[in-house]
């Protein structure tokens, strides 16, 4: 017994080999590892890695581009500046003079494309799992890394020169940043849009590699909103700022009367019509309407361009939107970073029944440069139509705004009559110590109307505390409503002036991460009572660490899912509310 047992001990015989079934066990580990292997290969990247590889080039059309469009602002400076000292050089019979002079201008020239050249060849940029990096300079190097977790928007932007030579200009915006973070001058327009793409889903693998729900795949994207010709036309219609309107009209009804009665004519017509009064009675007025017509002709046409063919797009974690005809721009708008919702509408578009909506994000927003920090969701659209997107974005209920108290609408009809008082008594100051006839009494044609505009001026305004959101509404010619997240909120607080302490009243500003707080333009409940006032900014605090506790325990009480069938504010390519 003792020897079979010893013989069959491997542990006794360490010369032995292995056996056939521990043989095969390894071969089939080995089987096991290669397809493993094989089957990641065949995958793919993984999800946090780049799919653009390695560092990359500008589009070589960049230098003559660049070489051209600096190169005829130079040339119409010297013509302008400097074209008759150059005739008299040539002219003088200097010839060494003359010959210097051609020399600088050569090696000039060749210095100003040497110059673009070397910056083409020194500038690289390349994506990697966690930052967009940047290596540029050519006397100096530079180089700069920008964490993807930083960048809100990626935005590619086209004049019609570009378009024609097929490149564009990306632009990277960052959290905090006071303006473009990074400009690429000139790609592929390829390239721009693998690398919008490339940069949203890294940012999006990132964040599941932290825990956070959130798709690492392509993202799949709908239309949700489209431009119609009639929405356009609106649009151009409504573009004009009718507070310039109303001060163009009052300020020639005013003052072009009295430029032309410097003429002082003195010939008189057949019917005993002075000519200097027939001016005085209409040309104002007529100027004023002239101005008026124009500019609502040069705003609409710029604004149908710049919006031409918008349109929007919407992700499980982003919208995208493009628009324009002579510049075209295409944009991203992160879901995860929208700090506002705006509703705005002026005169004209709440008579007609549009609005437009514009989206916030933290820091600064898209290179268009027309924002502020916001970007359009919509330009113009039927209202419901606006407040079913915004909804879908952000599940508000705006049913119960508070309008400030009646003893605010009395202190707006004091300070328009102040106001007007003040103007009627400038003018005729004016009147009396110069030549000038001053109309000083055409303004008080308004003062019917004081008491109308502080009763619109209370009417529009509002606030609601919603179980998830802070809704202020502000504006008469422009309305603006604004829908801010609690867990948005960066700081809530109360304010006075020395007028409102009189009538007991006090404005809350809720102020975000987004770039308007730097401008005033954040969301403000105006004129309410004080003693109100101190109970929305407590309530506001709390409802701000509700909501960030919530969030962490992964209820984060938004609106629907926007991958689910029950968006019930969801569009159509055609813009219509989707079916329920």
């Amino acid at each position: 017994m003792s020897d079979d047992s010893t013989g069959d001990d491997p542990a006794s015989n360490p010369d032995d080999q292995p056996t056939d079934d521990s043989q095969a066990d390894v071969t089939d580990r080995e089987t096991v590892s290669e397809a493993a292997a094989e089957e990641a290969e065949s995958a793919g990247p993984s999800a946090a890695t780049p799919r653009i590889e390695g560092p990359q080039k500008l589009n070589v059309l960049t230098v003559p581009y660049q070489i051209a469009q600096q190169g005829i602002s130079i040339v119409i400076a010297i013509f302008v500046f400097g074209g008759g000292g150059a005739s008299a050089l040539f002219g003088s019979g200097r010839s060494l003079l003359a010959i210097g002079a051609i020399v600088a201008v050569v090696l000039g020239i060749a210095a100003f494309v040497g110059y673009f050249v070397a910056r083409y060849r020194r500038f690289e940029y390349e994506l990697t799992a966690d930052t967009f990096d940047i290596r540029s300079g050519v006397l100096s190097r530079r180089k700069r890394e920008i964490p993807l977790r930083r960048i809100q928007n990626v935005d590619i932007s086209q004049n019609v020169v570009q378009r024609v030579l097929g490149i564009a200009e990306v632009g990277l915006e960052t959290a905090g940043g006071g303006g473009t973070e990074a400009q690429l001058q000139y790609v592929g327009v390829d390239d721009a849009e693998r690398l919008q793409s490339e940069i949203s889903r890294l940012s999006r693998a990132a964040k599941a590699e932290d825990g956070e729900t959130t798709a690492t795949d392509e993202e799949r994207f709908e239309t949700v909103f489209s431009i119609t010709e009639r929405e356009l036309g609106i649009l151009a219609l409504i573009s004009v700022d009718l507070r310039i309107a109303s001060f163009l009209f009052f300020g020639a009804s005013i003052f072009a009367p009295s430029a032309v009665s410097m003429a002082e004519p003195d010939n008189w017509w057949e019917y005993g019509v002075g000519l200097d009064s027939l001016v005085g009675a209409f040309l104002g007025p007529l100027a004023a309407l002239g101005a008026i017509a124009l500019l609502a002709l040069v705003s609409g046409v710029l604004n149908a361009a710049r919006y031409y063919g918008f349109r929007l797009d919407r992700g499980e974690e982003e919208l995208r939107y493009e628009r324009g005809l002579l510049q075209k721009f295409r944009g991203t708008i992160p879901l995860s970073k929208v700090q506002t919702l705006t509703l705005e509408e002026n005169v004209l578009a709440r008579a007609l029944g549009y609005a437009a909506l514009t989206i916030e994000t933290a820091g600064y927003t898209p290179t268009s440069g027309e924002s502020n920090g916001s970007q359009s969701a919509i330009p113009v659209a039927e209202r419901d139509r606006v407040v079913s997107l915004a909804r879908s974005l952000e599940a508000f209920d705006d049913s119960a705004l508070e309008r400030p108290p009646k003893r605010a609408r009395l202190r707006y009809g004091f300070r328009y009559a102040i106001g007007l008082a003040i103007i009627v008594a400038l003018l005729y100051a004016g009147s009396v110590l110069t030549e000038f006839q001053l109309y000083w009494y055409v303004p008080l044609v308004a003062a019917p109307l004081v008491p109308v505009a502080a009763h619109y001026k209370w009417k529009n305004r509002g606030y609601a505390l919603g179980d998830e959101h802070v809704i202020t509404r502000n504006g008469f010619w422009v309305r603006r409503q604004k829908v801010v997240p609690y867990h948005r909120v960066q700081t809530v607080f109360s304010s006075q002036t020395i007028f409102q302490r009189r009538r007991d009243l006090a404005t809350v500003t809720v102020d975000t991460a987004g770039s308007q707080s730097l401008t005033g333009q954040d969301a403000k409940a105006v004129d309410i009572d004080a003693e109100r006032a101190e109970e929305i900014r407590e309530e506001v605090s709390d409802e701000l660490y509700g909501a960030l506790a919530r969030r962490r325990r992964g209820d984060h009480g938004r609106g629907p899912d926007p991958g689910s069938d029950s968006r019930s504010g969801e569009l159509d390519p055609g813009g219509t509310p989707a079916d329920d």
